[in-house]
């Protein structure tokens, strides 16, 4: 059992950088090793642009189901675009909901002879302008400036560990060559035996930053414990969570944090819009070694052995480049793209071909 353990996820007001930055980085010392998971309040993404973003949701996933399968997933090989419902697995059960998926602006940098990776990052597929007018640039909008917010908390982060503003930096690339993803996601009320929306997971890169888009519950995160704790929306927060990169590069000093969304109770769906802050495609984690304060080390030990979760890791961080680690969870996820964008690792990962219960997690 931890000598420590969390039954809510803590709130860290932002503002704090500016008026009290010292009690700041101690709070989010706090919740980067012993939890895995925080709220972010006050924060500078603009509140008006939020807002006109999640009014844009239910019209976005009322478009006429032609004009969705126009940019369905299947037609990217960035993987980006439209899912419908049910079309992606976790633990090789269905997750009961239907997302498109967008991404920050980037010209995709692959040409003949590069690394099969580099593919993975590229232009979105966006919805017909006349249909739903506006959305693009409010989106475009939202995600330039999260990014932003997401670069400048990584800079925290490495200050709340002692290494400094800069003591990240190494695993991002030049911006020009970076891109940064998102989903728009709809969790409709469901019937039958199965309340999986998504089920327990860790995410893949460094730091997710999740825009509960509407009021319902349904987020859970597993504590040191192993047992399941809610985190509801609270209104002008972001959830914060650390991904398994970052636990890896850290040497489990930052803690990826299990977690899943159950499909929502009542007559009306659960909205959400997490944000995936991704590290330079050509990284290789078990090639940066950080080292940290022995000051620091002894917050990690004192924080006890982590129980089993019920998610898995991802396993291939210490042989891999990221991009490459990213592309297999993709073509795990999405198999009817990978088939038709990547057949040649889709084979070395579905020899029998695709089953149906495979799943990236």
């Amino acid at each position: 059992m931890p000598s420590e353990d969390f039954s809510s996820v803590p709130i860290l007001d932002y503002s704090l950088v500016e008026s009290e930055k010292a009690q700041f980085l101690e709070q989010l010392r706090h919740a980067l090793i012993n939890v895995g998971f925080l709220y972010l309040s006050n924060h500078p993404v603009s509140q008006a642009n939020i807002d006109t973003l999640i009014s844009y949701i239910p019209k976005l996933f009322a478009l006429p189901q032609e004009a969705k399968d126009k940019i369905k997933m299947a037609n990217s090989e960035h993987f980006l675009g439209y899912s419908r419902f049910g079309a992606e697995l976790t633990k090789g059960a269905v997750d009961q909901r239907e997302q498109f998926d967008f991404a920050t602006k980037h010209e995709c940098r692959w040409k003949e002879g590069d690394p099969e990776h580099y593919r993975l990052w590229g232009p979105c597929q966006w919805p017909d302008e006349k249909l739903i007018p506006g959305f693009r640039e409010t989106l475009e909008g939202y995600l330039e400036q999260v990014e932003s917010l997401s670069l400048k908390f990584s800079s925290l982060i490495a200050e709340a560990f002692g290494l400094g503003p800069d003591g990240l930096s190494q695993f991002y690339d030049t911006p020009e060559l970076m891109q940064h993803r998102a989903k728009i996601v709809k969790y409709p009320v469901v019937q039958g035996s199965s309340d999986q929306g998504v089920g327990p997971h860790y995410d893949a890169g460094f730091l997710t930053f999740l825009l509960q888009a509407s009021e319902h519950r349904g987020l859970q995160v597993q504590n040191l414990s192993g047992e399941w704790i809610d985190a509801p929306p609270v209104p002008g927060t972001f959830v914060v969570n650390l991904g398994k990169a970052l636990e890896f590069v850290t040497g489990g000093l930052a803690r990826a944090t299990s977690h899943r969304v159950l499909s929502p109770k009542g007559a009306s769906p659960r909205y959400s819009v997490p944000f995936f802050q991704n590290i330079g495609l050509d990284v290789r984690l078990a090639e940066h070694v950080l080292k940290f304060p022995p000051e620091i080390l002894a917050l990690r030990d004192a924080r006890g052995n982590v129980a089993a979760t019920d998610s898995v890791n991802f396993t291939e961080f210490d042989r891999e480049p990221s991009g490459k680690v990213n592309l297999i969870g993709r073509v795990k996820s999405h198999p009817d793209v990978a088939e038709r964008h990547y057949p040649e690792l889709f084979k070395q990962i579905f020899p029998q071909g695709f089953t149906g219960l495979s799943s990236a997690y």
